[in-house]
């Protein structure tokens, strides 16, 4: 149950962690929920399903170098290299981190984010990813955001990352795991509870006796699923195991200890009790519609994958193999194993796991994303497949009829041995299997060969991108009219995710730099003629999509912004959005509108034609946040309102941040402009 937190007239939080990163970066605005803020941004995390136009928005803003302490490219997502596009844009994202200062991570060194937390992460810094998921470093006691590309890109130029002040939610924990219970399950509890809009606009900050048992890698699993809750960041103290862990990482000079103050107060607070959890799962097609795995035990399973970003430590992939020691998966299965870093890989095998796993059966892959992002190890249509992952929306995992669980890797190995989705605890009741007592090694096999360190400036000043055929260019966005008519060319419903709009998969990914041909997949899940429907309406054929509940959930690409863009979208009207995707679409000059009565939502039909009339002056600064949308075809009016700050609303008019900065690129990088 969630309370409120009682300080007078209402809730202001008070000396927590959250509170003190947050003022310690904060370069403008005030510190009250709901207003726009600037914060200093230390590091920077980009990978390749959104570095490569990352790197074209430097270019286009006339960057010579990073101003920020730590900027990395991973090369995570698009491994699979079926042709040369892959292959090519690797080059080019190498030659880009040689050009602009940026530590580049070469294709299988790992996952950005256990990557970045084993080599850069350090407690009391800012990171700003184009990655939703870069939430998880707030394990090491950093304010680690998520954001759209073209804001990171920003923030290397030395700008700050503005955003929404959010509540602080604490999030008291006590007691001990359970056996056969694990970090999975705690955020999976939380999902339970609340479900994929429960923590929009929030920190979790997590505090209590319960941390002392939970590790730093543990941590990173709960922190890592704040994106699936919809929170801005999740925040973790920077005590003892997180100094062990930077001491396994050879990096303890790198720790800082950082806690809330002892009389700290949360906006709002929730309790877990972690002696109390079981092991519970996450059913098809969404995370948070989660039941204890006792109540859907039984359903039979055609795949088993353990790794990914959100489970990614050593301990993940060790306890797997610890069950299935010995024994052998079941002949139906596919037991799968996507290693999260090569290092971690190295501990594998020093520990002789990768022996045990790959006698039992299963399948190594290279240290990536992969599943995770629908590249590889797609399951059979209609087959359920339990995997460690954040995420399962439809579709999502390369196969159009899927069935994906989201589930713990005790839970996920228990099961491959059986062939049937299996609460660990009965499976070891029935054995007579004690829980794995892991012995992990107390230093890892740190191996730095895989990161190129940023090259000198003189040096880097002669770099040449390389630029492969696929690799088409930002497109040119013209601004917002003052009169915006045109059809309704979609109505979608509640929870719309960013992989519906702009799909993820082998399919579509390798396109990611070339925007005119990723715009043909633009809201195919939903309606496969989208594309050819808005290309008909001809050359800026303006239109409207209409969302439910919190449109534009999941992945921070913005390419779900910047595709229905292309292709004519200028406005959006939901009843509410998620938060990355609505700064997206702020950001590429698309206008993102609010029902204030959500019931009118019901009143458009798609094709409706829609229209806005004085909308220069509507955004203007300091104007009203309310205008009037009128249905042509209907002939009713609905009034219609939005949250943009003064500055976003200069963005929106210009057509986007690079437009609204064009003249200015000489001085980008100065965070005082």
């Amino acid at each position: 149950m969630v309370t409120r937190a009682r300080t007078g007239e209402g809730t202001r939080a008070r000396g927590t962690l959250a509170q003190q990163l947050i003022a310690g970066h904060l370069v403008d605005g005030r510190m009250e929920p709901g207003r726009e803020i600037g914060l200093r941004i230390d590091q920077t995390l980009t990978q390749d399903a959104t570095g490569t136009l990352v790197m074209q928005e430097l270019e286009a803003l006339g960057l010579d170098r990073v101003r920020t302490e730590v900027s990395v490219q991973y090369v995570d997502h698009n491994l699979l290299q079926a042709d040369e596009r892959n292959a090519e844009d690797h080059a080019f994202l190498r030659s880009a981190c040689r050009r602009f200062g940026i530590w580049y991570s070469k294709p299988g060194n790992g996952v950005s984010h256990p990557t970045h937390m084993q080599r850069f992460g350090v407690p009391g810094k800012t990171l700003a990813g184009s990655d939703s998921h870069t939430c998880a470093a707030g394990s090491l006691g950093m304010l680690a955001l998520g954001t759209g590309g073209l804001e990171v890109a920003l923030a290397m130029a030395g700008r700050p990352l503005h955003v929404t002040m959010p509540e602080i939610w604490g999030i008291r924990l006590i007691g001990r795991l359970p056996d056969w219970v694990s970090a999975k399950d705690v955020v999976l509890e939380l999902l339970r509870r609340h479900g994929v809009k429960g923590a929009v606009h929030r920190i979790l900050e997590y505090h209590g006796p319960g941390l002392a048992a939970l590790t730093a890698m543990d941590r990173h699993v709960i922190a890592n699923m704040g994106a699936e809750l919809g929170a801005t960041a999740s925040v973790f103290p920077a005590d003892a195991a997180v100094r062990d862990f930077l001491r396994a990482e050879g990096r303890e000079a790198d720790f800082r200890e950082l806690s809330a103050e002892p009389d700290a107060v949360h906006d709002a607070e929730d309790e877990i009790d972690l002696s109390a959890l079981e092991p519970l799962i996450a059913r098809p097609t969404s995370p948070g519609n989660v039941v204890p795995v006792r109540e859907v035990a039984g359903e039979p399973i055609g795949q088993a994958v353990i790794g990914s970003s959100a489970n990614p430590g050593l301990r993940d992939f060790a306890v797997a193999a610890a069950i299935v020691e010995g024994r052998q998966t079941h002949p139906a299965v596919s037991f799968d194993i996507n290693p999260t870093s090569r290092e971690i890989l190295a501990d594998l095998t020093r520990m002789s796991a990768t022996f045990a796993l790959i006698t039992a059966g299963a399948r190594i892959h290279q240290a990536g994303c992969l599943g995770c992002i629908g590249m590889g190890q797609a399951p059979a249509a209609g087959r359920n497949s339990l995997r460690t992952f954040p995420r399962n929306f439809p579709g999502r995992s390369g196969t159009e009829q899927d069935a994906v669980w989201l589930c713990s890797p005790e839970t996920a190995a228990v099961s491959a041995l059986t062939g049937r989705i299996t609460d660990p605890r009965r499976w070891a009741e029935e054995e007579g299997v004690p829980c794995p007592v892991l012995h992990l090694p107390e230093r890892a096999s740190v191996n730095t060969a895989m990161l190129e360190p940023p090259l000198p400036h003189e040096q880097a000043a002669s770099v040449e991108l390389e630029r492969g055929p696929n690799i088409s260019g930002l497109p040119d966005f013209d601004p917002l009219p003052d009169v915006l008519e045109g059809p309704v060319l979609l109505k979608t419903g509640d929870d719309v995710s960013t992989d519906e709009i702009s799909p993820a998969g082998a399919q579509a990914l390798p396109y990611r730099s070339n925007i005119p041909k990723l715009a043909e997949f633009t809201f195919t899940r939903i309606d496969p003629a989208y594309p050819r429907r808005a290309t008909e309406l001809g050359p800026g054929g303006r239109h409207f999509v209409v969302g439910g509940e919190n449109y534009g959930q999941g992945s921070s690409r913005e390419h779900a912004a910047i595709t229905p863009r292309h292709l004519g979208l200028r406005a959006v009207v939901a009843k509410s959005y998620a938060r990355i995707h609505w700064q997206n679409l702020t950001n590429f000059g698309v206008l993102p509108l609010e029902f204030t009565d959500p019931g009118d939502y019901d009143r458009i039909d798609a094709d409706d034609r829609l229209k806005l009339e004085g909308l220069h002056g509507a955004l203007a600064p300091g104007a009203e946040a309310r205008l009037q949308l009128l249905n042509t075809t209907k002939g009713e009016t609905y009034e219609v309102g939005h949250r943009l700050s003064d500055g976003r609303r200069r963005t929106v008019l210009a057509g986007g941040i690079i437009p609204a900065l064009a003249g200015d690129a000489g001085r980008v990088g100065d965070p005082q402009k």
